[in-house]
């Protein structure tokens, strides 16, 4: 993994040290809390409903156990015992006092971690395939780019204040796990018929009040045009990009108003205008950073029988082994997800002693590295597959061995109005009530692939728009409503859900899902159709029946 430099260690440094002062002149009243507001949220510090909330940046969700330890050391020290694993590949601290934050960024630069550009009408943190650099499907790593992505637009002076935030994603197989057709910017590396190393280039997706899929600008990108493809980009938006109204500020609005092939005439113009200058992207470059990224050394595969065997004799393994485990480019290796969904569990949060466990495995059976999903867990990306019930059983012990990844109870949820001053109404009661209404393992490997995606406002921080199930909690005459929309996707055949009808009530919605659930299992082609597979074969209709009956 990328390694600091003297510049970014010094840089990091002297940042710390500038919102320390910053923090003490808020404190002794020298800054009024609107004149701290963008000193803090340069530096990743929110204020949430209740306190304070600190994210912290996981570039690419790729991490090691050194910083995994520090990460569980502040929960420990400066917040309630746990931390908060994002749909950015990120962390998050809910309960940091004012005064200490200075000491937590001092902190976590000791490991080169940081909070920097995690907020702000900037480009935010790059997210990546999880599986990055490890899965048998990819083409090549696109850790690689994403790290020459984050040194580029790192304090970028053209674009620190953009009309909105701005998010890329970047994956490096067919098979989308990154969900590059929702983000602002969406990079599929491809080989083209010469066998080149591109990208195919998505502009305009994203989440929100205005949900809409990336629109295709380029099929295939060479390399070494990356940078200035990608500049050309930010140039056109932050030159036309609307200021009058943060609700209509986001590129996926401009791609709307201007019309996909006038905008795309404009970046192709920005883009011969500085594509043969200082942007492009040198070989040697590309073989510098990808050197941080070179695979570990494999030892040999050892003896697989103790995984065949756990398989008939450990209780629970068998599970664990069909949904939790990736297959890998190497021959008697696997990916591990190490899910943080327990049932009746809040999505994505893990303790500080549960951080130390991952930390512990990562360093004696993973090559040192950890990652965070897009989907809210954890993965080990270079496991023995002979050491996989080992780490089984120290999972199991410490409430880390759910084997549910990708079924019905893997749910991605937002903080909603448990934290959030933005939400409406509460997400994550709702993720725990259904994760326990379908808890038994039995129910839920009959009803197989199933992505249920919460919000607790029409931020959809919880990306209920692109989940199979959707959910999506606002208020109506001071009472809490759900409503659902159906049909949505992430991956390569990316969708909006569809509105199924009016919403349901706190007490309601549970068992609305549980009906939607069982309708799919009642009318699918055979165990093997999904639930998304189902819909697009049969539509809404069923589905709407069961709901509200016949209109």
């Amino acid at each position: 993994m990328y390694r600091y430099d003297e510049f970014d260690r010094e840089f990091v440094d002297a940042r710390v040290a500038q919102f320390s002062d910053q923090v003490r002149r808020r404190l002794s009243g020298e800054l009024t809390e609107d004149q701290f507001k963008p000193l803090r949220l340069m530096n990743g510090l929110y204020l949430q409903l209740h306190a304070y909330m600190l994210r912290v940046a996981i570039p690419y969700g790729t991490l090691n156990s050194r910083q995994m330890r520090k990460l569980a050391e502040i929960a420990r020290k400066y917040d309630r015992g746990y931390g908060h694993f994002t749909t950015r590949q990120n962390v998050q601290f809910n309960w940091p006092r004012l005064d200490e934050t200075p000491a937590i960024l001092n902190e976590l630069a000791e490991v080169e971690m940081h909070a920097i550009q995690t907020s702000g009408n900037c480009i935010r943190n790059v997210t990546a395939d999880h599986f990055a650099g490890a899965a048998a499907d990819e083409i090549a790593d696109p850790r690689v780019y994403a790290e020459i992505l984050r040194q580029w637009s790192s304090l970028h002076p053209e674009f620190s204040f953009l009309p909105r935030k701005f998010k890329i994603a970047i994956t490096g197989a067919p098979h989308d796990r990154a969900a590059v057709q929702v983000h602002d910017i969406g990079l599929q590396l491809v080989r083209n018929e010469a066998g080149e190393t591109g990208f195919t280039v998505f502009v305009g997706g994203g989440l929100g009040r205005t949900p809409m899929i990336g629109r295709k600008v380029r099929d295939f990108l060479p390399e070494a045009d990356l940078l200035a493809y990608s500049e050309a980009i930010l140039r056109v938006y932050n030159l036309y990009g609307r200021r009058d109204n943060k609700y209509k500020a986001r590129i996926k609005i401009l791609v709307h108003e201007t019309g996909i092939e006038e905008l795309k005439a404009d970046i192709e113009r920005e883009f011969e205008a500085i594509r043969h200058g200082i942007l492009t992207l040198p070989k040697e470059e590309v073989d510098r950073i990808e050197a941080y990224f070179a695979a570990p050394e494999f030892a040999a595969p050892g003896d697989e029988a103790l995984f065949d065997a756990a398989l008939e004799t450990v209780p629970g393994f068998a599970n664990f082994a069909a949904r939790n485990l990736n297959a890998h480019r190497q021959a008697g290796y696997v990916s591990v997800t190490i899910s943080l969904k327990p049932i009746g569990g809040a999505p994505g949060d893990a303790t500080a002693e549960q951080m130390e466990v991952v930390a512990d495995l990562a360093a004696r059976y993973g090559h040192d590295e950890i990652r965070v999903s897009h989907e809210q867990n954890l993965v080990l990306p270079h496991v023995r597959k002979a050491d996989v019930p080992a780490i089984y059983k120290v999972l199991a012990e410490n409430g880390l061995a759910e084997a549910n990844a990708g079924l019905v109870t893997d749910i991605i949820a937002c903080p909603g109005m448990d934290y959030c001053a933005l939400a409406t109404a509460r997400s994550i009661p709702v993720a725990q009530r259904i994760s326990e209404r379908f808890g038994a393992s039995e129910r839920q490997q009959q009803i197989g692939d199933l992505k249920i995606k919460i919000s607790g406002c029409i931020n959809a921080c919880g990306h209920h728009h692109v989940g199979h199930i959707g959910i999506l909690g606002v208020e109506k005459k001071g009472k809490e409503y759900y409503q659902i929309t159906l049909g949505g996707s992430a991956d390569e055949s990316s969708s909006i859900g569809e509105i199924i009808g009016p919403g349901f009530s706190y007490e309601e919605v549970v068992d609305a899902v549980e009906n939607l659930v069982d309708t799919y299992v009642n009318i699918r082609d055979g165990e093997g159709e999904t639930f998304l597979e189902t819909y697009r074969r049969v539509g809404e209709t069923p589905f709407k029946e069961a709901l509200y009956g016949t209109q």
